[in-house]
């Protein structure tokens, strides 16, 4: 089965895979080779010994280890190129806002410009682009190996969408009197075409799940948006978003479209793939049987995917909240200064699944009568 899996394999495929092994090995050369490309020093830790190590213990009873790590580092790039750095590393067990470092790692550097005959420093951060690198080629390849082209096209949607955003956000921030909820609604616009068009193919089905995801969207955001003014956003924690100097209220808002529209999606091109999978399968099929399929499937879907959300905001909040219980924060406090922006994210996501279960079957319906009518 393999063998015949091989001999099927046609020469542009067996291009295109060439293609990207080539890629894929020149590009984790150039990174590990890149120094030169930066501005500021790299030094490659080349020995490190701990000089100090003390047990702590704060008033909570919270028990902690500290450490004094000595590194010595060889500078990468530079003006000082070659040279051996002194550093200074100090950490703890925990590593809440620091770590340890080991031979081999590679650190952005601060060189003290009193230094003459040795040079000493401080750490600033750590070059992670290789690492970066080997786990974005994982995803394109896994993509590949069981997507094949729907794999490719989701890449080519993934690297668009990505453009797109960047784009928007620069001018976002360039262009203080743009709104950024025009600018997102432009975003979803754009996201939700280029993504199901490159994946599904211009037809019917996909045409349905755009409409679907744009209504839907529209309609989960609206009512989400009515729920906060008519409360006046009580409960809704914004300390996170106190340093920046845009209306918080309206990037929390923007916040929200971005982040249901990619469940928002899947549910929209389930229910429009299944009924039209329904109907292919049986022409003839009535629209009160699509109806009861439909939701059916729309029940099965519908815990999941909102179960998914939830875990996906909570999760990102996980470790504040267990920082805030170990220093003997009230729980009721630590769960709303970390988990009521995550929250309502998660129920304005939940709101859209639910609504684009109907939404996703009467727009398919729609669209699957009027090819109807045209047979």
């Amino acid at each position: 089965m393999v063998l015949n899996r091989i001999r099927n394999v046609t020469t542009w495929q067996w291009i295109l895979f060439l293609i990207l092994a080539l890629c894929c090995i020149s590009s984790i050369v150039f990174v590990n080779q890149n120094y030169s490309f930066y501005d500021r020093p790299i030094a490659k830790v080349i020995h490190t010994t701990i000089e100090e190590k003390t047990e702590v213990t704060d008033t909570h009873g919270n028990e902690d280890t500290l450490f004094v790590q000595h590194i010595v580092a060889r500078i990468m790039n530079g003006e000082e190129m070659g040279r051996e750095v002194q550093l200074v590393n100090e950490y703890s067990s925990s590593g809440a806002y620091d770590q340890q470092y080991h031979i081999g790692n590679e650190l952005f550097v601060s060189i003290d410009s009193k230094a003459r005959e040795e040079l000493t420093g401080s750490i600033t951060d750590v070059k992670r682009d290789k690492y970066v690198l080997i786990v974005a080629w994982i995803f394109v390849f896994t993509l590949l190996i069981v997507g094949h082209k729907q794999g490719l096209l989701a890449i080519v949607g993934f690297v668009m969408n990505v453009m797109v955003l960047s784009v928007a956000l620069d001018i976002y921030v360039k262009y203080y009197e743009v709104s950024l909820l025009v600018v997102c609604g432009i975003c979803i616009l754009l996201f939700t075409t280029i993504s199901l068009l490159l994946v599904s193919g211009r037809n019917e089905k996909t045409y349905a799940a755009i409409v679907a995801t744009l209504v839907a969207t529209v309609v989960s955001l609206s009512i989400t948006s009515l729920v906060i003014w008519i409360t006046s956003g009580n409960g809704l924690r914004y300390e996170e978003m106190q340093f920046l100097t845009r209306p918080y209220h309206t990037i929390f808002m923007a916040g929200l479209f971005i982040g249901s529209l990619g469940a928002i999606m899947d549910v929209a091109i389930t229910m429009s793939s299944s009924m039209f999978a329904l109907y292919e399968r049986d022409s003839t099929i009535s629209v009160k049987a699509l109806k009861a399929s439909g939701i059916d499937i729309g029940k099965d879907i519908m815990g999941t995917i909102t179960s998914i959300l939830f875990f996906a905001y909570i999760s990102g909040s996980i470790p504040m909240l267990i920082l805030y219980l170990k220093n003997s924060s009230p729980v009721g406090f630590a769960l709303s200064m970390n988990l009521s922006l995550e929250l309502a994210r998660a129920l304005a996501g939940g709101i859209g699944i639910v609504l684009t279960i109907p939404i996703g079957l009467y727009t398919a319906i729609f669209f699957i009568e009027r090819k109807r009518a045209r047979i």
